[in-house]
């Protein structure tokens, strides 16, 4: 039975007891109504503790397992911000190891142009030395040619005037 309705049956026995003249505010009232109230508040007082006690407890369970869950979640937080933290960091190490790479092909790539360069004005130099001894030639060539032309016309103009005489 509930305490509260035990109690309203007490407080209902007072009402309905009766004020005796010359007695103040004393009350007569069912002694033996009492009595059965108070025993019967005696066998719920217990159960209504035991409910309280079960209420508590099972309040208790609900908050321990809240703390449980929340520090789970604040875990799982923590560990997904490390981990995003550390994909971050990982990203942002390859990104750096990526363009050291490309500045690093960038430099190579300069340096074999400036040897292609290089090479390339050797064998241009070289081949311009080579034509210039070759011009040489075919200039000393065609030069002897002339002059041996020029020699024998004239020569032949000196000896056919000679014969003409």
């Amino acid at each position: 039975m509930d305490i509260l309705h035990l109690i309203d049956q007490l407080e209902a026995l007072l009402n309905e007891g009766s004020h005796p003249p010359l007695m103040g505010k004393r009350v007569l009232i069912d002694e033996q109504r009492v009595w059965e109230v108070i025993d019967q508040m005696r066998v719920s007082i217990p159960d209504e503790v035991k409910k309280a006690k079960r209420i508590n407890q099972e309040r208790d369970r609900i908050i321990a397992q809240a703390n449980e869950e929340a520090t789970r979640i604040v875990e799982l937080g923590r560990d997904e911000a490390t981990q995003l933290a550390s994909e971050t960091e990982i990203a942002r190490q390859a990104q750096a190891r990526a363009q050291t790479i490309v500045e690093r092909a960038q430099r190579e790539a300069d340096a074999l142009k400036a040897d292609a360069d290089d090479y390339t004005i050797q064998v241009l130099s070289k081949m311009e030395e080579d034509l210039a001894k070759a011009l040489s030639i075919v200039r000393n060539g065609l030069l002897k040619l002339n002059t041996e032309k020029d020699y024998e016309r004239s020569g032949l103009d000196t000896g056919s005037s000679a014969r003409a005489s």
